[in-house]
């Protein structure tokens, strides 16, 4: 019972309660999303995948992630994007943004050691899936060393919509804390041995990424238009009836996994 109460506390958190947008722009994230018929259906397939930990033997890693792909693959990109990168001045925010897809399953395992990143790019090579978008991700944020500010203009749309496109994947990033924006993938470099310098590297293009640090705090810089017209306070009441059903659909999914 007490991984049933965990998940449904998990889904409030995730989705908000009614009459919460405003509070912080990640809650206002949530709320555009579930304004959104696509956004609101590809997100409940996520939130219900990843919340395995209700079912005895814990979460399907492998269904999760390609739901949370389809996600961000398919999903309105203003609004999946929004969900993701919400700028945050306070560690409640921070702490939303951290959970936005269920890191439990889809990103760490609860009181194990992070693997080493070695073993997790070798498996991102050999995945068909994860190859490419690690590829896209390398290109779209690299640095421009003669750019003015180190970073090729107008680069920032690519690097975050590339960033995106690892979560769900043998790399998939997070953020590290509630406390700042940083990011990495949970893996460190502790056993890499005499690879440590490719093993630092690979971890770099997320901890020491200035284009990828710039297209983030840009994104929180130019709030999306788009979350103001679906955060019009005359659809609060039809926005509210929509977090409440959704929220009833996903705890009733909850329980029935303890029956």
């Amino acid at each position: 019972m007490g991984c049933c109460l965990e998940s449904v506390l998990l889904l409030w958190f995730l989705l908000g309660s009614a009459g919460s947008a405003g509070r912080n722009r990640c809650v206002d994230a949530a709320e555009a999303c579930s304004a959104d018929a696509r956004c609101q259906q590809l997100r409940t397939r996520y939130v219900t995948r990843c919340l395995g930990r209700a079912v005895a033997g814990g979460c399907s890693r492998a269904r999760c992630h390609h739901a949370l792909r389809r996600f961000f693959s398919r999903g309105p990109p203003k609004l999946t994007l929004a969900l993701l990168f919400c700028p945050c001045a306070e560690p409640a925010c921070a702490e939303r943004r951290r959970q936005t897809f269920v890191p439990s399953c889809a990103f760490s395992e609860p009181e194990a050691a992070p693997p080493c990143c070695l073993a997790s790019v070798d498996l991102c090579e050999r995945s068909p899936v994860c190859r490419p978008r690690l590829l896209a991700f390398q290109a779209a944020c690299a640095p421009a060393p003669r750019s003015p500010d180190g970073c090729p203009r107008d680069q920032a749309p690519r690097c975050l919509h590339a960033y995106a496109g690892l979560v769900g994947t043998a790399v998939t990033p997070n953020y590290v804390d509630n406390t700042s924006a940083r990011v990495a993938p949970w893996c460190d470099c502790g056993a890499s041995g005499n690879r440590h310098e490719e093993c630092e590297a690979f971890r770099g293009l997320f901890t020491r990424n200035r284009c990828l640090d710039g297209a983030i705090q840009a994104f929180g810089s130019k709030w999306p238009p788009i979350l103001q017209a679906e955060l019009d306070p005359q659809q609060n009441a039809g926005r509210s009836f929509q977090q409440v059903s959704l929220l009833a659909t996903l705890t009733v999914l909850a329980l029935q996994a303890l029956l």
